[in-house]
This record gives C-alpha cells, structure tokens and sequence, in this order.
C-alpha cells in the first residue's frame, strides 16, 4: 500500500485528469487485467463496480453498464493496488504492464490512465463505454440523432429518485435548465467604425443572454425512440425569433426513431447536418459565440427530416436531410424554402487509445430561395448591432437558388484541438451579378488542466470540456484558453455586405459540469461602405445549467 500511495504522489505533482467527467462513487470499469494476487488471478481480465464509494464487484463476468453512473473501459489496462470488497477504493490502472517495463513505475505520471485513492479520483484517462443495445425495456435515455440534445445530460441523469427525472412503463425523461447571463463593454471604437454601426457605448451593460427549459427522453417501443422538445427567451442560438427576444420560442422539438443498425430518422425542427461548428452546442465550442460566417450563412436550425449513420468502424459519419420551414414561417409549404443539405466526416487517423486523431468533412446545402435571400451577422457579440448585411432596407434580395459548400478539418492531440472551417455560398442572381460570399476560421484550444475532448463517432463532433474534479470535490474545475480568428466577405457583384475580419482571445473556467465562468476578447476590423472601422470588447459570461 504505501507503494500505491507513493504512485499517487507522484500522479499528483506530475500531471493533471484527462477525458470523461467521473463519479468516482459510482461507476464501472471494464477490460482491466490484474498484475497482483498470485498467479490464480494475475494476468486475468476482470470488471470493477464501485458503488457508494465502496468496492462491490470485481468478477469475469459482464457487468450491465446500467449498474453505474457511468461505465469506462480500461482497454486491458494493468491494475495495480489491493482489492478489497466493501472496502473504499485505491488503485491505479497503467496502460503498460510494470513486469515488462520497469520504467512504468518510474514515471507513472506518462503511463497511468486511472488513479483513484481513498475515493477521491486523481486521474482519468479512459473513454466512456457506448451505450449498448439491449433487447429488453430501455433502462437508460440516450439519442441516436446527429445532433445531441442543446444541453448535454447530467452524469446523475439515471437517478430515478431525483425530481427532474421520470421513468414509467411508456415514457422516460429528464427535465433540463440553463441560463446564460452577459455582461458586455466596448473597449474602443474609431471614427470609421462610429459611421458604420453608430455608437456602441450605447450598448453596455449586462442582459439575460438566454433562458432554456425543455427535456429529453425515450418513448419505450421495443427499439426505443427518442423525444427532444426545448424552448427558449433571449434564445441564445441565432435564427429563430431574433427580433422577439422577450418572447418564449421552441426551437427543437423532434423524434429520433432508430430505423435499421446505426441508421437513424430524425423528424421536426433540428440543427441542419452541416459544419462541426454548427452542429455543436454553444456550451461545448471553445468560445462563447459561434464565427460569424457560420451565423451569417448557415441557420441555426430549420424543420425536417434527417437520415444520419456511421460507416468504415465509425471512421466515417454521414447524414442527409431534406428541410423546409413554413411550419414556423407562417406560409405554405410551396411558398417557403426549401433546401437539400448533407455532411460527410472522416476519421484518416486516430490511435488506439484515441488521444489522437484528425477528422475531415465537407457539407453542402442547397436552398430554391423561395422566400429570397438575405445574409447578415453581429461581430460574434450578441450585444452588438450588425455589421455585416446583403440589405440596405431590411428586406431580401431575389435569387434563383443558392448553393453553400463547407469544408472542415480538426486535430486534437489530448488537451490541444486545432480546427477550422472555410465556407462559401454561391447565389444564382443574374440580376446582382451572381455574388459568391465566403468565410472562414481557424480556431486554437488548449485544455489548460489537461482534460480532454472526447470525439463522438456517431456524429463526426468533439464533446464538451469535462471536469475531472470539481470545485466542490476541492479540484480546480477546468480551465481551457482559446484563440480564434475569423472572416466573413458579404461583398460580391452588385451587393456590398461589407467583409469583417475578428480576432479572438477567449477563457473558459468550469467550475463544475454545470457551472461556467468565461471572458472573451475580440478585435473587430470592417470594410463597408468604403470606409474601413475597427472596433473592440470584452464580454463577461456566467453560465448555469440544472442536473
């Protein structure tokens, strides 16, 4: 024992938690070999169930992942400490065996994937064990969509005896909260900025950036489906209800019915299968706004049908959707837009261990431009006037169709994920000179405390920041500091949008899985009406969510 706790030690001072947020309370570990305990049971595979910070199981045989909060594998990782039944936890988990490599022990901070002591977890570096399909009643919500639910669920969302949460025979749920407060001064403003948006002092100050409530569950057919319906004030996505920000919005409401293996139907008003960027939550990107040329030319969210599924091993992710919006718009369905999108991702590399990995993806999406066109966007401050705009007036122009392409890349190497995306739209408009406006963005993070992203396969996006250890279990939450730069050109033929280049420095502390602090910096340079401004802030976030 004093030789694990010599180990931890060294755990401790060298290194910091990676990958998945865990109870160490509560969870279940899969796939561990044992290196101790003479040879009837060294060398064997076994699974770990820990609960109510006891020891309970340590056996051969297959554990339920629904037996815990959260089930991890330790992909045949090396177990080093006693094991105890009833016993509160202490051991460590090594990704190489110490018989064979003596220096594993030299320097445990390089080679431990695990490390739990007294109950009290030091490090974690094992994925999550996907959801497995089962044959009998659903025990578990989870949701096959492209796109995950707005907010992610809790890690206690199984708990039954928590009030937020339902489960019946027919139909199982959670009961889902956030709130976004911002806080927004302006830095400086030059003349030429002054001419092109007014004066931005006029705008400080502090706002509700937005109210969600909704929930998230299963409707228990055999092959269960999965129900999303949320809703929102000040809401806190671009594109829907923008100009009615006192009033209540639902902005997703959809059913994901499972069809065949990894083939998936989503059915209402979802996020289009287009962008990385796009698809993630606002809660999971490195910076509190989305870039400009995604908010500008991509909607937030639009009414349909999506069919999505996996290829190649999960290595590849495709969706496809068909989409129109009269059932928001008002109109009738020939007198709405309608448009065609789809997305394609692929995994070229990725580790064993998955630390490692960069994704690629192209996305297109056609619109008939039934309704006209018209492409504008704030500078990535919620609180800011727009900056860039296809219309004078305020209405769209006429256009015959539009066609957008989106290409993607990421790398993420443990704490560090570089991303950027390029988007350009071509507008078939004889009339304005058939204007193709583009964007871009290059985005830089760093996961200060070590955590990691974990990459979800099923739909070619990276998770939210997980937290190791919380404020409250006496950790430092997580830390991540980010740099972005971006730029949208809305001038093309006969349309002068103004093109808009912005420089952002950002900060991210997760004081829990539910409770985030952050600050961001932009430099903000415009080119409109031939008059070049450049302008900058600083916004102030506090976000809550509710387990």
């Amino acid at each position: 024992m004093k030789r694990l706790q010599l180990l931890l030690c060294a755990i401790i001072f060298t290194s910091v938690a990676h990958a998945q947020i865990v109870d160490p309370q509560n969870v279940l570990i899969r796939n561990v070999q044992l290196i101790e305990g003479g040879e009837k049971t060294a060398g064997i595979s076994v699974n770990i169930l820990i609960k109510d910070n006891k020891l309970e199981v340590v056996t051969k045989d297959e554990v339920p992942i629904e037996e815990a909060a959260m089930a991890l594998d330790a992909r045949g990782g090396y177990l080093f400490g006693q094991l105890k039944i009833g016993e509160t936890p202490s051991f460590i988990i090594l990704n190489q065996d110490p018989r064979d490599n003596f220096e594993v022990l030299l320097d445990t901070g390089l080679f431990t994937t695990f490390a739990v002591h007294d109950g009290r977890l030091f490090r974690n570096n094992l994925f999550e064990v996907e959801e497995e399909e089962v044959e009998e009643e659903p025990k578990r919500i989870g949701w096959t969509a492209y796109s995950p639910p707005p907010m992610a669920l809790p890690l206690s969302y199984q708990d039954t005896t928590k009030w937020n949460r339902w489960e019946t025979k027919y139909l199982s749920g959670i009961f889902l909260a956030g709130v976004v407060l911002d806080n927004q001064q302006w830095l400086d403003q030059d003349s030429g900025s002054q001419q092109q948006v007014g004066d931005l002092k006029l705008l400080e100050g502090g706002e509700i950036r937005g109210l969600r409530v909704g929930a998230v569950g299963t409707i228990n057919f055999d092959k269960p489906w999965v129900y999303t319906i949320f809703g929102a004030t000040n809401a806190f996505d671009k594109g829907f209800e923008i100009e009615q920000q006192d009033s209540f919005a639902f902005f997703d409401y959809r059913l994901d019915i499972p069809l065949f293996d990894k083939i998936n139907l989503s059915v209402g008003k979802q996020k289009e299968p287009i962008s990385m960027e796009r698809i993630m939550s606002m809660a999971q990107i490195p910076m509190q706004e989305r870039t400009s040329v995604s908010d500008a030319l991509m909607p937030s969210r639009n009414v349909g049908l999506v069919l999505s599924g996996t290829a190649l091993d999960e290595r590849m992710t495709w969706a496809g959707g068909l989409f129109n919006d009269w059932l928001d718009s008002g109109s009738s369905f020939s007198d709405s837009a309608s448009q065609v999108i789809g997305r394609v991702t692929w995994l070229p590399f990725i580790t064993e261990d998955e630390s490692n990995l960069l994704h690629l993806g192209i996305g297109m999406r056609y619109t008939n431009a039934e309704e006209g066109l018209r492409y504008r966007t704030e500078p990535e401050f919620n609180k800011a006037p727009d900056y860039v705009d296809t219309s004078v007036d305020g209405t769209p122009f006429a256009a015959n169709s539009a066609m957008l392409y989106n290409l993607e890349a990421s790398w993420r190497k443990g704490p560090y994920w570089l991303a950027a995306e390029y988007v350009s739209n071509d507008v078939d408009a004889p009339a304005l000179g058939d204007p193709d406006f583009d964007g871009y963005h290059v985005t830089a993070s760093w996961i200060v405390t070590g955590e990691m992203r974990q990459y979800r396969k099923k739909n070619g996006i990276f998770g939210p920041v997980p937290v190791a250890k919380s404020v409250n279990q006496g950790g430092w939450g997580a830390w991540e500091v980010a740099l972005r730069y971006s730029d949208l050109d809305l001038t093309d033929g006969l349309i002068d949008g103004g093109e808009m280049d912005i420089l952002s420095l950002g900060f991210h502390w997760w004081l829990t899985p539910t409770f985030n602090f952050s600050m961001n910096y932009r430099y903000i340079t415009l080119d409109r009406f031939g008059i070049e401004g450049t302008s900058s802030g600083i916004m102030t976030r506090v976000l809550l969510l509710m387990e």
